[in-house]
Parts: structure tokens; sequence; C-alpha cells
């Protein structure tokens, strides 16, 4: 299963004190520290609490965590305007994390307590466990530290789903990811680069512009200086991956070549836009494809089948050294609040971890 971790009464027990095993010291309470959504508003509602450490269900995994990655759906939870699905905690944010398997419910058959795994969580990363669907677990990839793992679930599941089976981008076809130099565009950038398309991308700055294409973008604009549309009309796009909305919408639509494909994750700038500004003969005569997704409230049996797709197609490319982890700050647990104000400024490029 790879990386093992066991309690230091188990090693001395066993005589486990060699080979490829790390001895690590557990707490021995059942209350744990988690960052709690104290009331919507800015991060500094954002405060450490005692809590009870979950008990894993039927099918569950209870994880120490030892770091969790910071999303801008965290943010969204924070300030009222994303709640968690009903069987997440709803106060303690936090989708993805990376720790080791603490404890299994009845019926896990493929984790073992000790086994080192990364995993995308509904809510309640923001803590120093956490329990997770065994389905929705993944090995820490080769090479890969905790604050590395961290980092992908959310936006590897994100771009898998949303960039390769939605919007099925194939070998050679030219790929658009606005937000270029976010969790979300870096993920994008990488691994769209490493089946083969051709990549453009777009972000604020000329810095995060450079981050792109050290990343393996063709092309990027930075959005604040030159119009996307123009610099890209030359170009034709087959997918394009919008989490802005708003007036990118109509820019979007005539940028896409014969049979493209428009995938939203997200709308920024706002989810309507007027009607006449957009074309909407443009489907038709191109033959275009608008879809879009949101994972969390997904059930635990896509989730299982996504997890299992994303370790065939794309563990493979992150083990291989085609992908590199783009962490931009790390913060203990007790200033998450220092973290949210990062993420709000924009200012960051790549991931923002929580450790513990």
């Amino acid at each position: 299963m790879g990386k093992k971790f066991i309690e230091w009464e188990e090693a001395e027990r066993d005589g486990c004190f060699g080979g490829d095993v790390t001895i690590i010291f557990m707490m021995g309470n059942d209350l744990m520290n988690a960052v709690v959504i104290t009331k919507p508003g800015g991060p500094e509602v954002l405060q450490v609490q005692k809590r009870s450490v979950p008990k894993p269900k039927e099918n569950e995994v209870l994880i120490k965590i030892f770091a969790a990655g910071i999303n801008r759906p965290d943010v969204f939870q924070r300030k009222g305007s994303y709640p968690p699905p009903a069987n997440a905690p709803q106060d303690i944010p936090g989708l993805e994390v990376a720790g080791i398997i603490e404890q299994c419910g009845a019926g896990v058959i493929n984790w073992e307590k000790g086994d080192a795994v990364c995993a995308l969580l509904s809510g309640g990363g923001y803590a120093e466990y956490a329990v997770v669907h065994a389905g929705s677990c993944l090995p820490i990839p080769a090479g890969f530290d905790f604050v590395q793992a961290a980092s992908l679930p959310e936006t590897v599941f994100t771009v898998w789903h949303n960039v390769f089976q939605r919007g099925n981008l194939k070998e050679n076809e030219h790929f658009l990811v606005h937000g270029g130099s976010s969790g979300i565009g870096i993920t994008a950038i990488q691994l769209a680069k490493a089946f083969g398309a051709k990549v453009f991308a777009t972000a604020g700055t000329d810095e995060k512009c450079a981050s792109c294409i050290s990343l393996g973008a063709d092309k990027c604009i930075n959005y604040k200086n030159a119009d996307f549309e123009e610099e890209l009309k030359n170009d034709g796009i087959d997918v394009i991956l919008d989490m802005v909305g708003g007036d990118y919408i109509p820019k979007n639509m005539r940028l896409l070549r014969e049979d493209g494909r428009l995938i939203f994750i997200n709308t920024v700038k706002g989810s309507t836009q007027k009607q006449s500004d957009l074309d909407f003969s443009l489907i038709m005569r191109k033959r275009l494809t608008i879809s879009g997704s949101m994972l969390r409230s997904r059930d635990v049996n896509f989730k299982q089948a996504l997890t299992e797709d994303i370790r065939k197609n794309v563990w493979p490319v992150l083990e291989s050294g085609k992908f590199k982890p783009v962490i931009f700050a790390q913060f203990p647990l007790a200033q998450a609040n220092k973290a949210h104000e990062i993420m709000e400024s924009s200012l960051h490029i790549g991931k923002i971890i929580l450790t513990n």
C-alpha cells in the first residue's frame, strides 16, 4: 500500500524499528483542534476550538491530518454563501487533506491503519482528524510529501472530471484555462500539457503569466493589459475551463472552434449575462457543448469511480515527474485566518496549505 506509519507502542511490541517504517507519536484522547467558522464573515471568524475526534462509519476511514489544502470554496463557505452538504461538518471547512489512516470503519478492505493517503472531503479538513469515505482516498504519490500531497485532491479531481471527462480534451487539441496561476489553473496547465494538448491561459499579472509559461503553457495573456479574445482569436480553442463567467461567456463562445467545449466550474464575475451579448446561434453553427459541474455534493459512488479513474490515469503522470506541485505558503492550523487573507488577496501563485 506504499508508505506505512505505525505508533510507538506497536513498534515496540512488534520490533518494528527498521526498514521502510516511520514511527510517529499519537494523541491518546478523544479531542482535537479544529478551525471553526464561528459566524459568517471575514477571515477573523475562523477560530481554533476543541472538538470531538470523529468516528468512522461503515466504509469510512479516520485520517490523522498532517496537511490540508486551502481552496476558494472554503472562502465562500466562510462568508455564508456556500453551505456544505448535510453529511459534512457544517462549521469546519476544508476539502482536501493528506495524512495517515488512524482507524478503518467496518467494510473497508483496501486500506489499513498506517497507510499514507490524500483524500477529497466534503468538509472538515481544517482539523487534526477527519473522516472520509474510503473510496475518496488515494495513496501519497511516490516522491511527494504530505504538504505536496495535500495540494492535489480538490484540484486534480476538479480538473480531471471537467477537462478530461466532461471536456474530453484530446492530444493536439487547444486548451484554454482562465485563472492559470490558481490551484486549478496550475493543475490544468500541467495535466493538459502532459496529455499532449497545446495550452493557453489567462492571469492577472506578468509574474503570474511567467509562472504559467514555466509550468507548460504555450501562451498566457495578462487580462488586465490585453483582451484575451483578441490575443487568441487566431489560435482557435477546443476546450475552455472557465471559473470567471460574466462577460467572459460570449468571448469564450466566439473563441471556440467547431465542436468546442466550454466547461464552467465557477462564475466569480456572475452567472448571468445579458442575452443581447450572447449569440446562441454560435452553439448551433459550431456545434458547441456547454457544461459544468460541482463535485462537493456528488454521491460517494460517483466520487469513488472518479478516484479510481484518477489513480489509473493521473497518478502515473504525477509519479513520472511531469507534474510539479506549486506551494505558495504554509501556515499552522491556528493561522487559518492568515491563509484566507492571502487567498482573498489573489496575490498567490499555486496552493496555500495548513499544517498540523
